[in-house]
């Protein structure tokens, strides 16, 4: 009776980590623990045996096993930016939640010249493609806008083209 009872002992832990649930990162590591919830920007869950809330984004996360249903659910490809020729894959990202859990790599900027031959609409997608690039070139899918501004400098009459720089900066972001 004494080793039917220790065998049900011994047994439980393997049965409770059983019902855990799985996040795999894009970055290759697994975390076992209960999800919460799973919102538009994150992904809100708590390690066995604890209470307290973690947060990932979701840009962070592959996909989720649930340990009572064995369902998967996925949560978000994984980007390849291999350099910058792959800057059309990298995202902009504006809420800071989402970069939960993503690596910080370096801050970048993007500007047009002082004096272009380009419309305000012009000059802004010149300086998107220019921060696209520049975290491209450090392999990263992701920038964290931190900053957009554009400086027009047409005087009273009016002006053409050429009168509006676009500067934006960022922070690029890794798996």
């Amino acid at each position: 009776m004494k080793k039917l009872i220790l065998a049900i002992l011994l047994a439980i832990p393997f049965v409770v980590n059983a019902q855990s649930d799985k996040i795999l990162l894009h970055n290759g590591k697994t975390i076992s623990g209960k999800v919460i919830k799973v919102t538009e920007h994150t992904v809100i869950y708590t390690y066995d045996g604890e209470d307290a809330e973690q947060t990932f984004g979701k840009f962070a996360v592959a996909n989720i096993t649930y340990g009572k249903s064995g369902r998967e659910q996925e949560i978000t490809p994984k980007v390849e930016v291999n350099g910058e020729a792959d800057w059309e894959k990298a995202f902009i990202i504006e809420n800071l939640e989402e970069v939960s859990g993503l690596k910080r790599v370096a801050e970048i900027k993007g500007k047009t010249s002082f004096i272009n031959y380009r419309t305000a609409g012009g000059s802004d997608r010149k300086s998107l493609e220019k921060l696209k690039k520049e975290a491209a070139a450090n392999k990263c899918p992701f920038v964290l806008m931190t900053s957009d501004k554009d400086i027009d400098r047409k005087s009273a009459t009016g002006g053409g083209f050429g009168q509006v720089q676009s500067i934006k900066k960022g922070v690029s972001y890794s798996y």
